[in-house]
């Protein structure tokens, strides 16, 4: 079965409203119902509060009076239910081999349906008899409201956005809900990174304890990443939180430089304002936000994970540090990056991985496909092309596997 087919049977097949689907003889996939402890820590919450140092937090003033409560962008962050419970997929290969080992899959930014992945899964699943889980990041895929993805809703605030800001550059109805969000409280980049990175440790706490079968008690858990996905996986496992990733390995698709290194301005994930707004925030003018906002001060300064999310922010801050624990588990990354990717490029997944001057030993391969091609869709759905598009998938979900195998 080549890509074209095996992407058509898994749109077709996989659904979060079945708990188990048979794909074929080699694979069948698990729904399992999560539900998040962890977003209390979103602005909006009545009662801020760190467990951790027994501190409470009332500084933090938040309103959204965007004009949009129909199309539920006014909606406070802390109640968006969607956001709470959810399904994960877990893809389980039906001679499963290796019962003690299990791949998190990582998705990009912006992404609100799972389709694109589903080969990536199947072809994990398969070659490296791991389970694959993937993971909803906050406010993504199935941990969105339904009203962010209306074509009709979303295009009218377009139209609004284009009007109020007569340079906006890429502005679409896939990425106006975002866009809109994130430009009037560009900390919910962070607040729902962290939601995202503590649920991703509850749910490795709830395996531990026996909830999610198929996956076992002990079983060690690797990272396959894609884009903004790999931002996420570096921080889980520079921080390896209750040393639950000082094994694993991290392959990285697409994804893997400091933050101000992305270049995110497109119809698919940021408008241009958007953009703006968020760098200015995270980059420009941090420090500015952690003198006001104490709860953002404790969470980057006290907490392990704060520090590692500074330390992948900009190139040149905290670099030799940063190139010291790259250094440190240069063993355990692999990265393939695309020479026409603009968003993530190349060179800065080299430079971020292997180090300013080139010399820690990850293994990155920078290789590019012979048809056209993005970022956002490196392999496309289009009959006239399905040869080629079929064997740079299979070259490519060669090499990892090969990696996860070795």
């Amino acid at each position: 079965m080549d890509y074209l087919d095996l992407y058509n049977l898994l749109e077709a097949k996989v659904n979060p409203n079945e708990t188990e689907i048979v794909i074929d003889e080699f694979v069948t996939v698990q729904n399992q119902t999560f539900k998040s402890a962890n977003w209390t820590i979103l602005q909006g919450h009545s009662h801020l509060r760190c467990e951790e140092h027994n501190m409470d937090f009332s500084d933090e003033i938040f309103k959204t009076e965007l004009g949009y409560t129909e199309e539920g962008l006014d909606l406070i962050d802390s109640e968006v239910n969607d956001n709470k419970e959810f399904n994960f997929h877990i893809f389980v290969p039906r001679q499963q081999r290796n019962e003690k080992e299990a791949i998190l899959l990582m998705h990009g930014f912006n992404e609100k349906s799972w389709p694109k992945y589903l080969p990536w899964a199947y072809r994990l699943a398969k070659d490296t008899h791991r389970c694959v889980v993937l993971c909803p990041m906050a406010f993504h895929m199935n941990r969105a409201l339904s009203t962010w993805s209306d074509r009709r809703l979303m295009h009218s605030v377009s139209l609004c956005r284009k009007e109020h800001f007569p340079d906006l550059l890429q502005s679409s109805f896939s990425n106006v809900a975002i866009s809109t969000r994130v430009q009037s409280k560009p900390q919910r980049f962070i607040w729902s990174g962290l939601q995202t990175y503590y649920d991703i440790v509850q749910f490795i706490d709830e395996v531990k304890a026996g909830k999610y079968p198929p996956l076992t008690a002990g079983m060690q858990f690797h990272f396959f990443s894609y884009s903004i996905g790999t931002f996420l996986s570096e921080i889980l496992k520079l921080t390896d939180p209750k040393g639950y990733f000082t094994d694993s390995k991290l392959l990285a698709f697409c994804g893997g430089p400091t933050f101000n290194r992305l270049t995110p301005v497109s119809k698919a994930i940021l408008d241009s304002e958007a953009n703006v707004a968020l760098y200015s925030y995270l980059v420009e003018h941090l420090e500015s936000h952690l003198k006001r906002e104490k709860r953002l001060h404790h969470y980057l300064e006290e907490h392990p994970e704060g520090h590692s999310f500074r330390m992948m922010l900009d190139f040149k801050v905290m670099r030799q540090e940063r190139e010291k624990r790259f250094r440190e588990i240069s063993s355990q990354v692999f990265a393939i990056a695309l020479e026409q990717d603009k968003v993530i490029p190349a060179y800065d997944v080299v430079s971020t991985l292997k180090g300013a001057a080139h010399d820690i030993p990850t293994e990155v391969i920078v290789t590019d496909f012979d048809y056209p091609y993005t970022h956002e869709n490196p392999f496309v759905n289009k009959e006239s092309i399905r040869d080629k598009v079929d064997t740079a998938f299979q070259t490519t979900f060669d090499k990892f596997c090969d990696y996860l195998n070795a």
